[in-house]
């Protein structure tokens, strides 16, 4: 009985392990806290994130190495912010490359003097505000850089105001929206852990806060 159990102990434990090394090395489970990509991915979309080829991190640590698979245009992407601060990771797609010439003018993103055909944009995509940004267009994107906006124009903190992403900051892509669940963005701020786990609640109570129909959308 006693070595049954030891095994069984034995067993859930490599289980375990497996999984955190997965979770860190391979892909990663994540959370939409915010509308800067609708309708794209919503708020309360729970999201697979791939690292294949992107970057490989180091488990139980902060540690990471970009690897060797670069973001194409149109790809989302998630990354660290290029600004200061302890800053959740960002979910943006990317627009311009590197070396290319981004501008934004009649509503609209242009590369190299060409209009990008946009079909997934929310709300009129603009220049910033003068004084809200220290950004001047057209912008050329250094090498190793990615331009990146999101897709709910009028609602994105994007590259319009930080500039570009480093190479090395990108560490995978959303391939799969697992669940969803219709919540306040504040449910899935980081640090909020009674409000998400009462979002939490609050779907297994009312199943129709899930939004079924995203469920295993894949991108």
């Amino acid at each position: 009985m006693k070595q049954a159990i030891r095994r069984e102990v034995f067993a859930w434990f490599w289980l375990i392990l497996a999984f955190l090394l997965i979770n860190g090395t391979i892909g990663q489970a994540r959370v939409i806290p915010s509308g800067s990509m609708e309708n794209t991915l919503l708020v309360g979309d729970h999201v697979i994130m791939s690292r294949i080829g992107y970057d490989a991190g180091i488990p139980f640590t902060h540690l990471h190495v970009p690897l060797w698979r670069n973001p194409h245009r149109k790809q989302l992407v998630i990354f660290h912010p290029p600004i200061k601060g302890d800053s959740p990771d960002w979910v943006k797609r990317v627009i311009g490359l590197p070396g290319e010439t981004v501008d934004i003018r009649d509503d609209a993103v242009w590369i190299n003097g060409t209009k990008l055909q946009e079909k997934y944009t929310l709300g009129k995509t603009r220049r910033p505000d003068p004084g809200s940004s220290k950004m001047h267009f057209p912008y050329t994107v250094p090498a190793d850089c990615y331009f990146v906006m999101g897709d709910n124009r009028e609602d994105s903190y994007d590259s319009r105001y930080v500039g570009c992403v480093p190479r090395q900051n990108i560490i995978g892509t959303p391939v799969l929206i697992y669940m969803s669940v219709n919540a306040p963005s504040d449910a899935w701020d980081s640090g909020g852990i009674r409000e998400r786990l009462y979002a939490y609640a609050n779907a297994l109570l009312h199943p129709s806060e899930i939004r079924w129909q995203r469920l295993f959308h894949t991108f």
